[in-house]
């Protein structure tokens, strides 16, 4: 059972993006209650039809949208949209700026012409020497180091999501939210800026700051220096992979008991918690061998109630087989415009005990809701046609 609190209800949001970051954002404030109108062009967002990998982009980051094509190359397209975004609360945009403003809708003509409407800019770059790049997830994964410290030495690598887009699109709706609260002090709307470079550049600031501390950068992730004395993946007796660890003394103890290794609680090098993380070659061999004499779920069964930090090494598609993913509200069905139906994870915080949504989650197609957005905005027939680009659905 999901929350009735939706903080948000009343607030209107026209967004105008694509790919991951822009459409996060909007999202997000609709999970929170707000209205989101989609603007397509009339052959539809091209995430739509992205394949591989890509195939889950517009599907996860567009649930619960309302959309509405609009030719914005025809004046009648880009008269449709001033006129939505005259009932507007927030404008959501990731174009180029050269192209917002070519259309007649860079942000400060937008906080001119609407003052109290709330302009959110997903970019790549805050104002600055690169505000004016092309960037991707994996650009400035590489620009800011977060691909050196996710790969081995030589070997940079992306980490295995898109979760710098998507936190960067939740930093855009962390902005909308002090900008809709400042507007309540001040009445008016203001222009915000939110960039992906920027973002990636807040998700490596703690090996940054120790750098600066010390004098001396940290070394890539698969090679990083440990701060605790067990932090491993292991093998079991029946092949299954678990990653324990142990970084207090009381864990350290715990852990040690549980696999029978009496040894190294009684071993005089052994007594602080620096003594066992500088001497981690000589012991991590030693539980190794010890996990290697259990069954995972002996261990697991073990670690739990003793509070030692223990994973599975899952793959994503597995997560749909896990007990607490499938607990009441850890999964919403939405269905795609062709009537299949998907699950993807609700937001990863509760009101009061229970999940939020927002409303419904389903996929609308292609310009499915132009007809009753733009009629109920004041347009007619013959101007919805010409605005929409394509055949408006009833």
């Amino acid at each position: 059972m999901t929350t009735d609190i939706r903080p948000l209800d009343g607030i209107r949001v026209v967004e105008m993006t694509h790919m991951i970051m822009g459409p996060s954002c909007a999202m997000f404030l609709g999970m929170l209650g707000a209205e989101v109108i989609k603007v397509e062009p009339p052959e539809g967002d091209k995430t739509r039809n992205l394949t591989g990998m890509g195939r889950g982009f517009y599907p996860t980051f567009n649930r619960g949208k309302k959309s509405v094509t609009l030719d914005l190359k025809s004046d009648a397209g880009k008269a449709a949209l001033h006129t939505l975004l005259a009932t507007a609360d927030v404008f959501v945009e990731n174009f180029r700026d050269q192209s917002l403003a070519r259309m007649g809708f860079a942000p400060d003509v937008l906080k001119a012409r609407y003052p109290s409407l709330i302009v959110s800019s997903l970019k790549g770059f805050l104002k600055g020497p690169y505000e004016n790049r092309t960037a991707m997830d994996e650009v400035v994964q590489m620009m800011t180091g977060m691909a050196y410290m996710t790969g081995p030495t030589g070997r940079p690598l992306r980490i295995g999501s898109s979760a710098n887009d998507i936190m960067g699109g939740l930093f855009g709706a962390f902005a909308v939210l002090a900008a809709l609260l400042e507007r309540q002090k001040d009445g008016r709307g203001h222009v915000l800026r939110t960039g992906l470079f920027e973002n990636c550049l807040f998700l490596v600031a703690q090996h940054m700051v120790q750098f600066d501390i010390e004098g001396r950068e940290a070394p890539p992730m698969p090679e990083r220096e440990f701060s605790w004395p067990v932090y491993d993946i292991f093998e079991t007796r029946d092949a299954r992979q678990i990653f324990v660890g142990a970084v207090t003394e009381g864990q350290w103890v715990t852990l040690c008991r549980i696999l029978g290794l009496q040894d190294l609680l009684d071993d005089p090098a052994l007594q602080t918690r620096m003594d066992q993380i500088n001497d981690r070659d000589r012991t991590i061999p030693v539980v190794a061998e010890a996990v290697r004499t259990r069954d995972f779920a002996d261990l697991i069964a073990a670690f739990e109630p003793a509070g030692i930090p223990f994973s599975p090494i899952h793959r994503p598609a597995e997560m749909y087989d896990d007990p607490h993913v499938n607990r009441p509200g850890g999964l919403f069905a939405s269905t795609l415009p062709e009537g299949q139906t998907y699950r993807a994870p609700a937001m990863p915080f509760e009101i009061d005990d229970r999940p939020l949504t927002g409303g419904t989650l389903d996929i609308r197609d292609i310009g499915a809701d132009t007809q009753a957005v733009l009629s109920a905005a004041g347009l007619d027939a013959r101007d919805i046609a010409r605005a929409s680009g394509r055949a408006v659905q009833a």
